[in-house]
């Protein structure tokens, strides 16, 4: 009885959304396997193949970071210009052909210039994706629509790792053959099975011009809203970026946690994940945006903060537990948010604006917390979290006060123009 009345809520839930969505969220957990398969095993590759540093390793990942955001800018432009899918196959296709590029390069030199390229144009498909959900949903369903691709992304990291472990066993090289592959199908999914979904032009409407597609982005740097939510944004991932790149040197030089430990805290984030993404997501979808995101960024604060005053193992998974209940209030909130700002015909530029929200902090969050690892305690970059986490939590909260009312009437008057064309169609 209970397994039956589990299967008719997984039906119900499955009937809620496009048939099309969630052929999109089978092809992105495909690729997405794929990454898994290769992201966790990059370092140790680098630093094996071409007996470099974790200097080398940091500048290698920096130099990705600032490569992606040209990468995304473009994308967006041409996401609003050329259609999603069209981006959003290129995007995968090049992801694909440079994975290889990476595994096959024998000079360091080569392959600092190859990271260049893979970060440019790998991250150009990003914007169509994000853009593609926004298209296919309507204003209340995208934050769930975000926490199933949340969930779907969390699943595949707990599947591809296994898998790259047995392939790194054999020969690295399987792995960047095997992510150009997944990368390739999901590519033919979206080519063969995915319509386009960008907005048809308005009735004499003129098209613009290249110059004016791109001068879009003055437009969306104008957002002052737009603007102050991205900064929030930006402050909130300085502080979140540090549990995949400090916590695990921390826990092991300070606490002598083992990388084992350190795999089993992880673990417990994308279980509570997997398992609570949805249910948490639909539970709160009544609540304001802007107040999920002031309150998840308080977890944060909390979470991270915790690590610069407790000793215990046990303390170290209570506050992994803080941090992914915050994580699951604010990851998908932030994204439907970004795209509720942004105007139908400009969420390509929007959604790559709003990747400069993890790009930016990707460059300079493990940058900072590294100095202060090296030069000073340790323990204050969990002192600064803390306290960033706080700041970027007011920022969302005097932004709700702000702006968050006539915010709401744009989203309500946007998901009632959405209703209207529905029922004319």
């Amino acid at each position: 009885m209970i397994i039956q009345r589990q299967l008719e809520h997984i039906r119900n839930v499955y009937d809620e959304f496009p048939r099309q969505f969630w052929t999109l969220i089978a092809a992105v957990f495909i690729d997405r396997v794929g990454g898994a398969l290769l992201f966790p095993f990059l370092t140790l590759y680098i630093t094996q193949r071409f007996e470099v540093g974790m200097t080398e390793v940091g500048v290698l990942f920096g130099l990705f970071s600032v490569a992606s955001i040209g990468g995304s800018v473009i994308g967006g432009a041409f996401t609003d210009r050329l259609g999603r899918k069209s981006m959003l196959i290129f995007g995968l296709v090049s992801s694909a052909l440079t994975s290889l590029v990476l595994g096959l390069v024998s000079s360091f030199e080569v392959f600092f210039v190859a990271v260049i390229f893979v970060g440019f144009f790998a991250n150009a498909g990003g914007p169509a994706g994000q853009a593609m959900i926004a298209d296919l949903l309507p204003e209340e369903k995208r934050a769930q629509g975000f926490g199933i691709l949340r969930v779907v992304a969390n699943l595949a990291f707990v599947i591809g790792p296994a898998i790259g472990g047995l392939l790194a066993a054999q020969s690295y090289l399987l792995l960047f053959v095997a992510d150009a592959v997944t990368s390739l199908i999901t590519a033919g999914i979206v080519f063969l099975v995915i319509q386009e979904t960008r907005p048809e032009p308005r009735q004499g409407e003129v098209p613009q011009s290249m110059t004016q597609t791109f001068g879009g982005y003055g437009i969306v740097l104008r957002d002052v809203a737009f603007t102050l939510f991205m900064v929030a944004c930006i402050l909130m991932t300085i502080v979140y970026m540090q549990m995949n790149t400090t916590l695990s040197v921390y826990l092991r030089d300070t606490h002598g946690v083992p990388a084992q430990g350190f795999g089993y805290i992880l673990a417990l984030n994308a279980t509570m994940v997997v398992l609570l993404q949805f249910a948490i997501t639909r539970r709160v979808s009544k609540v304001r945006p802007l107040v999920l995101m002031a309150g998840g960024t308080l977890l944060y604060a909390i979470g991270f903060g915790m690590y610069g005053f407790v000793s215990g193992y046990v303390f170290f998974l209570a506050a992994m537990v803080v941090i992914t209940i915050g994580e699951m209030l604010v990851a998908p909130t932030s994204q439907a948010l970004a795209a509720s700002f942004a105007p139908e015909d400009m969420r390509g530029r929007y959604m790559a604006v709003f990747g400069f929200s993890w790009t930016i902090p990707s460059a300079v969050g493990p940058l900072l917390a590294g100095l202060v690892m090296d030069y000073a305690d340790p323990h204050w970059v969990w002192y600064a979290a803390g306290v960033l986490g706080l700041v970027a939590a007011g920022a969302f909260a005097l932004l709700q006060r702000r702006v968050g009312q006539k915010q709401a009437a744009v989203v309500e008057a946007r998901a009632q123009s959405e209703l209207l064309v529905e029922q004319a169609t």
